[in-house]
C-alpha cells in the first residue's frame, strides 16, 4: 500500500449503468506501469534494483504457476526477482535458515513465502521469521498490528486487500463515508485487513463468515460487497443491492462439461453472470482481483526498497 492515495473517479461513475466491469487486468497494467517508471528512478538514484525473493517449498502445481507469474512480472517491472525452490522434505530449520539469510541480505528488500506449505512446516512460525521491513505480504504480527492501528505510513498491507481497495477507490473515490460495506470472509490474508482498510476509508463495515445468519439480508443492504470465502457462486444475484459495488476475491475451479469430459473452469464466489445485471460495478473472475494482487506485490517490493534506502515512496495508482 502506498502512502499517497490515487486519483479516482467520482462517485457518480458508480451510477453510470448496471454491471460496469471493474477490469483488473487493465488496472493492474496501470499499477505495473507506475512501478516500472518509479523503479527506473530508484535504480538511477541508488545504483541497485529492488530485490524480491520468492520461496517455494514442494511441488504444488498451482503454487508453481503463481511463483512463475510473480517472477516474470517482477522482472518486467525492472525488479531483481529470485526464486528459491526447495524440496517438500525441507525441514523447518532449513527454511528458517534461508529466511534469516535473506533477512540479512542488503540487496533483498522483499521476501515472500508461497503458501500453502507442506503440512510438517508451521506457517505461523515461518511467516513471523520474516523481517517486518521485508514482509511484502503484510502478514507478520507487526504489520498486522500497524494496519489494525491505522498506521498506514509504516504498515505493509497484504497485496489482495490493497488491490481491492484500489478497485473500490476507482468507483467511489478514497472517502467511503456514508457507505455500508460487507466483507464475507475473516481470513488474516484478505477479510480482516480489508475490513480495516474500509474502516480507515470511513465506510461502515460488517464482517460475515460461515456462521453468519441471514447473510443474504446483510448483502442486500451493502453498498460495497466483498466476497472472499472460497465457495463457488455462493453469492446470488438476488442478494446484491441494486447499484452495489461487488468485489469477488474467490477463485474456484468447477466442472465444465460443456468444454469436454474432465474439463474445469474458473468461477468466483459470486454468480457473476446474474449479479452483473444488478450490481453497479463488479469484478470478473478471472481477470478481476487476481492481476491486482500480483501488481500490488510489485508496489510493496518497490516501497520496501525505497524505505530501506531512504528514498521517497512513490505514489502508485490504477489510473
Amino acid at each position: 500500500m502506498t502512502d499517497t492515495k490515487p486519483d479516482t473517479m467520482t462517485k457518480e461513475t458508480h451510477a453510470a449503468g448496471p454491471g460496469t466491469l471493474i477490469n483488473g487486468r487493465e488496472m493492474a497494467e496501470k499499477v505495473r506501469a507506475h512501478v516500472r517508471s518509479a523503479t527506473q528512478d530508484f535504480v538511477a538514484n541508488t545504483g541497485q534494483k529492488p530485490g524480491l525473493a520468492v520461496i517455494l517449498v514442494g511441488n504444488d502445481p498451482a503454487s508453481r504457476i503463481y511463483v512463475s507469474s510473480k517472477t516474470r512480472i517482477a522482472r518486467e517491472c525492472g525488479l531483481d526477482s529470485r526464486e528459491y525452490t526447495l524440496a517438500d522434505t525441507t525441514t523447518q530449520t532449513e527454511l528458517l535458515d534461508l529466511i534469516n539469510t535473506l533477512n540479512a541480505a542488503p540487496d533483498v528488500h522483499g521476501i515472500l513465502v508461497q503458501m500453502p506449505l507442506p503440512s510438517h512446516l508451521d506457517e505461523h512460525v515461518i511467516i513471523q521469521a520474516i523481517d517486518p521491513s521485508k514482509d511484502v505480504d503484510g502478514l507478520t504480527l507487526i504489520n498486522v498490528g500497524r494496519l489494525g492501528s491505522g498506521d498506514l505510513k509504516n504498515a505493509f498491507v497484504p497485496c489482495t486487500p490493497a488491490g481491492c481497495m484500489l478497485m473500490i477507490n476507482e468507483v467511489h473515490g478514497p472517502d467511503l463515508s456514508g457507505l455500508n460495506a460487507l466483507v464475507i470472509g475473516r481470513s488474516i490474508l484478505v477479510g480482516k485487513p480489508l475490513a480495516n482498510l474500509l474502516l480507515l476509508a470511513n465506510a461502515t463495515v460488517t464482517i460475515a463468515h460461515s456462521r453468519t445468519e441471514n447473510l443474504s439480508r446483510l448483502c442486500a443492504r451493502s453498498d460495497i460487497l466483498v466476497a472472499a470465502v472460497g465457495r463457488p457462486l455462493m453469492v446470488k444475484a438476488d442478494w446484491v443491492k441494486p447499484g452495489a459495488t461487488v468485489v469477488d476475491v474467490g477463485i474456484n475451479r468447477i466442472a465444465a462439461p460443456e468444454k469436454g469430459e474432465g474439463k474445469m473452469r474458473l468461477v468466483g464466489d459470486v454468480d457473476f453472470a446474474a449479479a452483473k445485471r444488478i450490481a453497479g460495478a463488479i469484478t470478473p473472475v478471472p481477470g478481476g482481483v487476481g492481476p491486482m494482487t500480483i501488481a500490488m506485490l510489485m508496489a510493496n517490493t518497490l516501497r520496501a526498497a525505497c524505505l530501506a534506502n531512504n528514498q521517497p515512496v512513490p505514489a502508485i495508482s490504477a489510473s
